[in-house]
């Protein structure tokens, strides 16, 4: 009778193990089934090989085309080999930084006083605080002496102190060709702190603040100081000008934000590029040695990325809501607007259909790309590369208009519809 009762309670676990085994595998085929098989657009595949095989200059060509929608590969040609990309760097800093600081990040400059009130004079001292904005200008500073005018405060008997982030005026990359360095493009708070501290002074002595050299000193806010004016810009202007206009001041500000924000302790262009190749590396999984990255902007003729490389930073994007929703309203948009307004872009067929940045450099040979998103016949999103080097500028531009065209072929039917 015991074991009558053993075998029973053994033919019982064996049907509990089975049938947990049968629920287990019908669990995974429900999940297998959540995902459906998403075929890419053949006809787009066809386009892209006939316009691969067709004679073209001499120089050194990188195609990838990655359907979003899909989750697949398109087609590609020397994808994985790295090239020059030049501009189209911004796209790993704006992603980077978006990443790392959040689409809502704002940038700050502040106005201070500490000390006492009497009458219509403050004795004490006014504090100007400023971190990183790189759309800070000159003319901007009468903001700050004009809200000291609202609030009351007509003299100031004190100091003028000066709470500068930068201690330094923006240095050129080692690799930099020296032109390639204008200070009369970059925001007044990267031409140095001395610049800064002559700019400050000049306005508040346009506004009847007098202060003697001695009187304007560096420092930081004391505590107990009263907050006054604000100057605040968002992420999203210097992304916009940096990816429709593919501004290199732009990019090398957020690459000295990263830099501060991922390690103040170290120098911010370093920190910056630095904290680019830890992205690169752990968020993205591009660990393929023969990727290089110098800068934030792509003056660099070394900066070197496969176009499977770009193309993951571009899915990267795309996966993010927050982080798309800024790469479409800062990309070119073909025959509309940026880099992409012109050379073409704005014929029948083409116009209103590419989100792309656009990448040149023309020494020490010709450098050309460009990358970004766009739609097939299907209404399948995708992410595009064209890496050229070693060609004529012109040439390569002609080449990457009709690369374009066969993109999106019969999308704009698509689009009509």
């Amino acid at each position: 009778m015991h074991t009558t009762t053993q075998r029973l309670l053994i033919i019982a676990t064996l049907l509990l193990i089975v049938m947990a085994g049968c629920s287990h595998n019908k669990k995974t085929a429900t999940t297998a089934a959540t995902k459906p098989d998403i075929p890419v657009d053949t006809a787009l595949q066809s386009r892209l090989a006939e316009f691969a095989a067709k004679p073209r200059v001499q120089g050194q060509l990188g195609i990838y085309v990655y359907d979003l929608t899909a989750d697949k590969p398109v087609f590609g040609m020397n994808e994985s080999q790295s090239l020059p990309v030049a501009s189209c760097t911004k796209l790993l800093t704006t992603v980077a930084g978006l990443h790392l600081l959040g689409s809502n990040y704002r940038y700050s400059t502040s106005l201070y006083t500490h000390g006492k009130m009497k009458n219509d004079t403050l004795v004490g001292d006014v504090i100007f605080k400023a971190d990183l904005d790189p759309q800070l200008q000159p003319e901007n500073l009468a903001l700050f002496t004009s809200a000291l005018k609202q609030q009351g405060i007509d003299h100031v008997q004190g100091r003028l102190v000066l709470d500068l982030l930068l201690k330094d005026k923006v240095q050129a990359e080692a690799h930099w060709y020296p032109w390639d360095l204008s200070f009369s493009r970059y925001g007044m708070l990267y031409k140095g702190p001395d610049k800064v501290r002559n700019l400050v002074k000049a306005q508040f002595a346009s506004a009847g603040y007098h202060f003697d050299d001695a009187q304007v000193i560096y420092g930081k806010v004391p505590r107990g100081s009263v907050y006054r004016f604000r100057y605040s810009s968002g992420i999203q202007m210097a992304i916009n000008h940096m990816l429709k206009h593919s501004s290199n001041t732009q990019a090398t500000a957020l690459l000295y934000t990263m830099g501060h924000r991922s390690n103040p302790r170290q120098a911010p262009a370093t920190a910056g590029v630095e904290y680019m190749r830890r992205f690169m590396r752990h968020d993205l999984g591009l660990t393929d040695t023969s990727l290089v990255v110098h800068d934030g902007c792509g003056l660099c003729i070394h900066n070197h990325l496969s176009p499977v490389a770009l193309a993951t930073i571009l899915k990267y994007g795309y996966r993010h809501k927050d982080i798309y929703k800024s790469l479409l309203t800062g990309l070119s948009i073909s025959g509309i607007d940026g880099t992409l307004r012109g050379k073409g872009y704005d014929r029948e067929g083409l116009k209103g259909m590419i989100h792309g940045k656009t990448g040149t450099l023309s020494h020490p040979y010709g450098i050309s790309s460009i990358a970004g998103y766009c739609q097939d016949g299907n209404g399948h999103d995708l992410a595009f590369v064209m890496l050229n080097t070693q060609m004529s500028v012109l040439d390569a531009r002609l080449m990457q208009r009709n690369f374009c065209e066969a993109l999106v072929g019969e999308a704009r039917e698509h689009k009509k519809k």
